[in-house]
């Protein structure tokens, strides 16, 4: 991993002992796949980071700057690009001070394994999301619900642990999202996805679906999803991840899944064969 670290315009050689960031999570982050030295939903991105920061009223690092060292650390590759803003320093207790300065790290990570030809297997996690509109939607640093949810793979027989994602429930039972990807199933010839106005993360490449293959958000539950013509789950790094098998529903290769493939292909070249 390559990092640059800052305290507003300055850079710094480490993020410092008491930043809010890791005191309390008190900070949001964006994961983007880049290609050949750029992110192609840059813009996108960026507009959810300052969504984020405009409902947790901390200060947006100059965009131009993010941008220019983020691309300097890429240098023309091929890489995963994450950005994490913090409120920055302060100190004990909740409270945040008024002048505040924030911490913004660029960092630079392998890209994971090539999206499979084939479907994958995922699992339903046991780990629940806690309703709470006020975070819900943006990409905070809080999650320790997705490590517990993803921690259950340890717990599993060897059989079970193959699953390669988890779908998550709210603690009312309502079906959101996978721990690290947004879910769309197709029923009645067309792609629902959950809402997130509650909890769960607004994802780019749910925003993308969402417009560019004319899908809806509709309230989902388990027989919902067990009872799908088909299913995808997608996130900005991985892409569209057809699904094949969850508890004992199998699905086959659909059509509409490889044609959205085919769109976001079309539409981001990190993704393209």
């Amino acid at each position: 991993m390559n990092a640059r670290v800052f305290v507003g315009d300055t850079r710094f050689d480490a993020v410092a002992a008491n930043d809010r960031g890791i005191a309390y999570g008190d900070g949001l982050f964006e994961t983007m796949r880049a290609h050949r030295g750029d992110v192609p939903w840059w813009d996108a991105h960026w507009a959810r980071l300052r969504a984020g920061t405009e409902r947790l009223r901390i200060p947006l690092p100059y965009e131009m700057q993010v941008r220019n060292e983020a691309m300097q650390l890429l240098s023309g590759t091929d890489a995963v690009l994450k950005l994490i803003v913090t409120r920055g320093s302060g100190g004990r207790g909740y409270a945040p001070a008024n002048d505040v300065v924030p911490t913004w790290v660029v960092s630079t990570h392998p890209l994971p394994p090539s999206t499979p030809n084939q479907a994958i297997t995922i699992r339903w996690c046991e780990t629940r999301l806690a309703v709470q509109p006020l975070l819900a939607g943006i990409k905070h640093c809080n999650r320790l619900e997705q490590v517990l949810a993803r921690a259950e793979w340890n717990d599993l027989s060897a059989q079970d642990r193959d699953a390669s994602e988890g779908l998550m429930r709210s603690t009312e039972g309502d079906v959101v999202c996978a721990t690290a990807a947004n879910l769309f199933v197709l029923r009645n010839d067309r792609w629902w996805t959950p809402p997130i106005d509650r909890c769960g993360v607004a994802g780019v490449c749910r925003a993308w679906a969402l417009r560019e293959l004319e899908a809806a958000e509709s309230p989902l539950d388990v027989t919902d999803i067990e009872q799908a013509d088909a299913i995808f789950l997608c996130n900005a790094v991985r892409g569209i991840l057809p699904v094949a098998k969850l508890g004992g529903r199998d699905w086959a290769p659909h059509p509409r899944v490889e044609a959205a493939r085919e769109r976001l292909a079309a539409a981001h070249p990190g993704f393209a064969p």
